[in-house]
């Protein structure tokens, strides 16, 4: 599948103001960027780095007044989402070093709270893909997914006291109940084509089976169209941008995602 994604965010700055962004997606295993553009008004030096989860992240420094980030990435993804019912657990000794860090708890996934809730969900699973199978499935029957029906960041332990939340909240909750198996799960924010309301999206990925697995408890069947843009721990290390100061906000964000046809 040929996506076209883009990504607009304007903000009001009041006195210069440092940004890390992170919205340009990377080629890997799921998706090859054929073609990128990215563009700031006013132009300003930026310098990039690659952080510790792998994804590409821009510095800069935004000067007082209108400031504006355009970016566009044209992308060969996946037709579809792979699935492995019965893929096999993965004993902890036996995790490649750099996955070991998606076992702990974090700052929103607080996975030490959730054994015997975790324990209770997955019951009679095969150890594995099937109890993460058996997570995604039970988050989608017993939460509801209203877009904007949240405004700040909230643990999992909130969200399950909730019982509603957006695509962020489900994911947290997911990662937290998959970590308290000793199952490495990691989130991750980009777009999904056809997703509705569009705009940036989140969901969380697996280590079972000796790879990452894709999972997404906001909809009802996985499909092909996404584009990841970042990875890590939870949404403090996947923001698309984070600044430091006095707090500017975005005041416009625009996400497309339109399929190409050659």
């Amino acid at each position: 599948m040929r996506l076209r994604a883009s990504c607009d965010l304007t903000f009001d700055i009041t006195v210069p103001t440092p940004f890390i962004l992170m919205l340009r997606p990377r080629s890997g295993a799921n998706q090859w960027v054929a073609r990128e553009e990215y563009n700031i008004k006013p132009v300003v030096p930026v310098f990039e780095f690659t952080d510790g989860y792998g994804n590409l992240c821009q510095r800069l420094v935004a000067p007082p007044g209108t400031f504006s980030v355009h970016t566009v990435a044209e992308l060969m993804v996946a037709d579809g989402v792979d699935r492995a019912p019965g893929a096999p657990f993965v004993n902890v000794e036996h995790l490649p070093d750099g996955v070991l860090c998606y076992l702990l708890p974090s700052r929103y996934c607080e996975s030490d709270h959730f054994n015997e809730m975790a324990a209770e969900i997955t019951s009679g699973q095969r150890l594995g893909y099937d109890q993460v199978a058996a997570i995604e499935a039970w988050l989608r029957s017993a939460f509801s997914y209203v877009p904007g029906s949240t405004s700040a960041t909230l643990s999992a332990v909130e969200v399950n006291a909730r019982q509603v939340g957006i695509c962020r909240d489900l994911a947290h909750l997911g990662i937290a109940l998959c970590r308290s198996l000793s199952i490495p799960a990691r989130m991750v924010v980009g777009y999904l084509h056809d997703l509705e309301p569009m705009d940036l999206h989140a969901w969380f990925e697996a280590y079972v089976g000796d790879r990452w697995y894709t999972f997404d408890a906001t909809q009802s069947a996985l499909r092909g169209g996404y584009v990841a843009l970042g990875y890590g721990r939870d949404a403090a290390d996947v923001a698309v941008f984070n600044q430091f100061g006095p707090p500017s906000f975005a005041t416009a964000q625009t996400v497309r995602v339109e399929r190409l046809h050659d």
